[in-house]
């Protein structure tokens, strides 16, 4: 049996996999990534790229490539409330195209509608062509141990055949929302496993925005006597669709499923053509990993999380993720990052996983009030009253859908371990507003530095201390605790009065994730740098280190994983 060396094995071929890999290879580490299937996408459930996932695009170099990846600029991505497409209409809450979106003051970037058939090729095609990345696909796992030096995978071809041993310092799981890595260490799912059942109807219609009077939008909710019972999602801008049904178990996997009779609910009329690519029923959930991590294993996107749809949260959360454990392990590979780095990614992103379930559930919640709903089809005074009194109703709750800033840029690192607190006050966690701040924890503030160069573009490669005019003192002396320490740091003067007044503090460090780790005004020494340091990499206080029953165990439970598999 031939055995394969790399630094960091990932199993999971879809976008979270596919970022940890870039993340990775932005930093240089060797990694290897491991996919099932052929790694193609056919039906996309997934349609936007958050600002902040946008921003980690950036700076891979691929924002661009992303913003021109197909979806039409011109196309209106408001969210349009009706009975049928040739129904009844109830509201119409008006959001621009992608081409007149402006970009925001907090951000260099604005998200991105694409659909998942697009954008995974992009990531794809980026991890090939990284020469310290080595994908392979048809390949799984089939079982794996692992001690206090290594993980060993063992892990089938599926088109040889052949089975084989890769041996790695860690492994991330990034094999979804039924992991099979993630059960055979234990780790179970808390929260409600079941939120409602739906099934998804992948369909093309080709011309449908010309046959409906609703004009266009990125969402139509569809509204029925029984409350909203779907809604039909935008994926090309063009020809083809998704048709969310939403209902009781029994009527949306039953084996008798009429796609059809929902298709042509939804149109209104049977006289508008269409074609059915996929039948896929799914089901809406609220649940977070009961811990991020065993040993050398990480878990990652929806093997860590599992949320509801509601507000693209779930695969950009996966992001997140990918980029905190990505420089986390780089830095401990490169020999300057404490173990107390790799504790930190269960202290950091598990809370964000957590309060991420809960807002896509609670906007999942906007969309099936408990309301009247009897009048809203008849073609009565009665029904006009109230379906334009449930009109606003469905469209005041649901904004909180559309409008969160908050929940995708306002995420902080409070209370980590890895961060260095300040006497300031933290900012409140809004989850539709969102107000920058560099209180340590806090994403390193977004401002122009030149026509299109931002703050955010001096951070990622290692660690940045902002020095807010050339004659603030104490920079000397963090760069000396750094190179004491083999901490990559790079020194960036700043002389904008207004940017300085955004960060609150003549210094100013962040991490590679660009996040602050720690502030300040006074002149420091070098015993006061080496603290921080310390801290920031995660070497600081031995006695927080992990714990007797986190110690890695040895897991060789190959039937257990294979049963988990199928």
């Amino acid at each position: 049996m031939r055995n394969i060396e790399t630094a960091v094995l990932i199993v999971g071929g879809g976008p979270v996999g596919l970022s940890t890999s870039l993340e990775l290879a932005s930093r240089g580490v060797k990694c290897t990534l491991v996919e099932r299937t052929d790694g193609v996408v056919r039906n996309s459930k997934m349609g936007a790229v958050s600002v902040r996932s946008m921003e980690t695009l950036r700076r891979w170099g691929l924002a661009e490539r992303v913003r021109k990846g197909g979806f039409p600029e011109d196309y209106e991505l408001s969210i349009a409330f009706c009975t049928s497409m040739a129904g009844y209409s109830l509201a119409k809450t008006p959001y621009p195209s992608m081409g007149e979106e402006p970009v925001l003051p907090q951000s260099p970037e604005r998200r991105q509608r694409i659909p998942q058939l697009w954008f995974d090729p992009i990531l794809s095609e980026a991890v090939r062509s990284q020469p310290s990345v080595d994908v392979r696909t048809h390949t799984e796992i089939i079982s794996f141990t692992q001690d206090a030096q290594r993980v060993l995978a063992q892990v089938r071809d599926l088109a040889s055949g052949e089975t084989y041993t890769i041996e790695a310092q860690y492994l991330v799981a990034c094999d979804g929302s039924g992991s099979s890595l993630r059960k055979s260490m234990g780790i179970e799912m808390l929260g409600d496993a079941v939120l409602s059942y739906s099934t998804g109807v992948y369909l093309r219609s080709p011309n449908l925005l010309a046959r409906h009077d609703k004009g266009q939008a990125e969402r139509y909710m569809l509204v029925g006597s029984e409350g909203t019972w779907g809604n039909l999602t935008v994926v090309d801008g063009d020809t083809y669709w998704r048709l969310t049904v939403i209902g009781p178990r029994s009527r949306v996997e039953a084996e008798d499923f009429d796609a059809d009779y929902w298709v042509k609910r939804c149109f209104g009329t049977d006289a508008i053509p269409y074609e059915i690519d996929a039948v896929l029923p799914w089901r809406r959930s609220r649940l977070v990993a009961e811990r991020y991590s065993l040993g050398r294993v990480f878990l990652a996107g929806d093997s860590a999380h599992v949320m509801a749809p509601n507000g693209g949260h779930g695969m950009n959360t996966g992001i997140g993720d990918a980029v905190n454990i990505g420089w986390k392990l780089n830095a401990v590979l490169d020999g300057w990052g404490g173990q107390g780095l790799l504790d930190s990614y269960n202290t950091e992103r598990q809370p964000i996983g957590q309060r991420n379930v809960n807002a896509a559930a609670s906007s999942f919640a906007a969309t099936v009030p408990d309301l009247d709903f009897s009048h809203i089809e008849e073609a009565t005074p009665q029904g006009d009253a109230a379906r334009r009194e449930l009109g606003e109703q469905l469209e005041a709750s649901m904004r909180q859908e559309w409008e969160a800033l908050g929940i995708i840029l306002g995420y902080t690192y409070l209370g980590s371990p890895i961060v260095v607190p300040d006497s300031g006050t933290p900012p409140p966690d809004d989850h539709s507003h969102y107000d920058q701040s560099a209180f340590p924890g806090c994403r390193a503030p977004h401002a122009w530095l030149a026509p299109g160069q931002s703050t955010l573009d001096l951070f990622g490669e290692g660690y940045t201390l902002l020095r807010f005019g050339a004659t603030s003192p104490g920079a000397e002396a963090m760069e000396a605790a750094a190179a004491k320490r083999g901490v990559p740091l790079k020194v960036q003067t700043i002389e904008d009065p207004s940017i300085a007044a955004l960060y609150e503090r003549s210094l100013v460090l962040v991490r590679p994730d660009g996040h602050v780790a720690w502030r300040g005004d006074a002149g420091l020494g070098l015993p006061e740098s080496l603290d921080i340091i310390d801290t920031v990499r995660g070497s600081a206080h031995p006695e927080t280190m992990r714990t007797t029953d986190e110690t890695p165990r040895a897991i060789d439970d190959s039937e257990r994983f294979r049963e988990n598999a199928r």
